[in-house]
C-alpha cells in the first residue's frame, strides 16, 4: 500500500480519515499509532482540539516528553538544505506561479522553517534550516481533470523520466493542481493536501499533492477574501505547502518522527495561526518571508515539552 500522509480540511469531523491501525508498540500504557494509508492530518477536529489546549502537548504524547517520538527513520538533514520541485498541473498564470514560488526561498533561513530543525535521525543529526527551489515544470492535464493517487505519482514519474526535472533524492517534488482539477481520493472533502513516498526510477522519491481548493473547498482550505497577497487559492495553497514541506523534511518516509496517534509535526499545529496582523488590504497574515506576508499555520516544537510556534 502507498503510504501518505495528509493534510485534510479546516470544516467537519472528517479529519481522522482513512486506515490508521494500532502497531504493537506500547508508550506508557497506550497504543502508538503510525501512518498506514491515509491517516492523520489537519481536520478541523485534529486542530481545534490542539489549538484550544494552548501550547501544551497533548495528554500521553510521544516520548523525550514534547508530545511527539522518534520511530527509527530518517530525516531530511542534507547539509544544504531541502531541494523543492514545484511541477504546475493544469492551467496556472505566470503570476500566480511567480507569487507561491517565492515561499520557498522565502522559508530557507527563516524562524519559522527553523523549527525543523528540532527534529533530527538516530545519529543526532538535525534537519537544517534550508530549502531551494531547484527547479519548476508544467504539466498541462496529462492524465486529465480528474487524478487519483497513482496518477500523482505518475506526474512526478513522468517529470523525471521525461527530463524536465531530474531524479533527486533529496527533493521533495509538490504536484500542484489547478482550480479545474480534483483529486478523486478525497481533495475537498476529506484533505487539503498530503505527502508520501515512492521509488520512483529505483530511488526513494518524496512527493506532495496540493491543490488550487478555490472552485473545490474555499471555506475548507483556507481560500480566503481579501488574502494577504490578493489570491486567496495561492495563499491557501501556502499554508498546506508549509505543511506538507515540514512534515516530509521531518518524516519522509513516515517512519521518523510522529505521536502516539499518528500525527506528524504539521498535523499538530494544524490550522493554528497564533498571533496574526492585518495587511494593507485588511487580510491577516503571520509571517513575512520573501518579501510576502503570508498567514501560514504554525509548527510543533520538539523541545520544551512541546508546543506550537511560528519561531524557533
Amino acid at each position: 500500500m502507498k503510504l501518505h500522509r495528509l493534510l485534510p480540511l479546516v470544516l467537519g469531523c472528517a479529519g481522522l480519515i482513512g486506515s490508521v491501525q494500532a502497531a504493537s508498540v506500547k508508550e506508557s500504557d497506550q497504543d502508538v499509532y503510525r501512518p498506514t494509508g491515509k491517516g492523520y492530518g489537519e481536520l478541523d477536529t485534529v486542530a481545534t482540539e490542539n489549538a484550544h489546549k494552548g501550547q501544551s502537548k497533548p495528554t500521553g504524547g510521544g516520548g523525550g516528553n514534547n508530545g511527539i517520538f522518534y520511530n527509527g527513520g530518517p530525516v531530511m538533514n542534507n547539509a544544504a538544505g531541502v531541494n523543492v520541485y514545484f511541477i504546475w498541473y493544469g492551467s496556472w498564470t505566470t503570476a500566480r506561479k511567480s507569487l507561491l514560488e517565492t515561499l520557498i526561498p522565502g522559508l530557507s533561513g527563516s524562524p519559522i522553517f527553523n523549527i525543523n530543525t528540532s527534529y533530527y535521525d538516530s545519529a543526532k543529526r538535525k534537519v537544517v534550516n534550508a530549502s531551494t527551489l531547484v527547479q519548476s515544470a508544467t504539466d498541462n492535464y496529462s492524465l486529465g481533470k480528474s487524478l487519483s493517487d497513482a496518477n500523482i505519482q505518475t506526474i512526478v514519474a513522468n517529470q523525471i523520466a521525461g527530463g524536465y526535472l531530474p531524479k533527486d533524492t533529496n527533493g521533495v517534488y509538490f504536484v500542484l493542481t489547478a482550480a479545474d482539477v480534483a483529486e478523486t481520493s478525497g481533495f475537498g472533502s476529506k484533505y487539503c493536501g498530503w505527502h508520501t513516498h515512492g521509488t520512483i526510477g529505483g530511488s526513494d522519491i518524496k512527493y506532495a499533492f496540493v491543490g488550487d481548493a478555490t472552485t473545490i473547498a474555499p471555506s475548507g482550505c483556507g481560500v480566503n477574501t481579501p488574502s494577504p497577497n490578493g489570491d486567496g487559492g495561492v495563499d491557501g495553497m501556502a499554508s498546506v505547502v508549509f505543511h506538507e514541506l515540514s512534515e516530509a523534511v521531518t518524516d519522509p518516509d513516515l517512519n521518523a518522527w510522529y505521536d502516539h496517534r499518528g500525527q506528524e509535526n504539521a498535523d499538530k499545529c494544524a490550522w493554528n495561526f497564533l498571533t496574526t496582523f492585518s495587511t494593507g488590504n485588511g487580510a491577516k497574515a503571520n509571517v513575512t518571508l520573501g518579501g510576502h506576508n503570508w498567514l501560514l499555520q504554525s509548527n510543533w516544537v520538539n523541545a520544551g515539552g512541546g508546543y506550537c510556534a511560528l519561531s524557533y
